[in-house]
């Protein structure tokens, strides 16, 4: 595998730029909800997946001229942010309601712990630097981030005017 950065092929041709260490390994570990802690940015096919799952009129809110799902406080300690608030959807034993319940999440959720952004035309993957600090999930398995590209990156993103993910409300 060459250094980064390097051309990577996801869904059937559409290419990344990958700026990241390919030995990056990543798997979702229990009670680890860090990504579950920033407001959810939601595309407009996200909206409407949403919307045909659930009622989007408490969990959906506007900022700077986007959807996000909205924060809450939580009441608790656990699976929040400093701020004691968390996503709508995350319920209290730590799981997402959307996922575990409609197997389905919006496509900035699906992108956790990397970051997309457009450089030149073309969308660059990076690992977002608080990820680091806080993403329990980062090199604690075997799955190689680069190997599982299309499990992280939905084609949504190549349709988008700006797929940009680092975006929080």
């Amino acid at each position: 595998m060459p250094d980064p950065p390097f051309r990577s092929t996801v869904h059937d041709g559409k290419e990344v730029v990958v700026e990241f260490d390919p030995s990056l390994t990543f798997e979702c570990v229990d009670d680890c909800t860090w990504c579950c802690q920033h407001g959810v940015l939601l595309y407009e096919t996200d909206l409407l997946e949403l919307a045909a799952r659930e009622s989007i009129n408490e969990p959906v809110t506007q900022a700077r001229g986007r959807d996000f799902v909205r924060r809450e406080p939580k009441g608790r300690d656990e699976h929040v942010g400093e701020d004691g608030a968390a996503c709508y959807f995350l319920r209290d034993d730590g799981l997402c309601a959307l996922h575990d319940e409609h197997d389905w999440k919006p496509a900035r959720c699906s992108v956790f712990p990397l970051e997309v952004h457009v450089e030149g035309g073309d969308i660059h993957v990076s690992i977002r630097d608080s990820a680091h600090e806080h993403c329990e999930g980062l090199d604690v398995s075997e799955r190689r981030v680069v190997d599982n590209l299309e499990a992280f990156l939905p084609e949504l993103l190549w349709e988008l005017d700006d797929p940009t993910t680092e975006i929080e409300l």
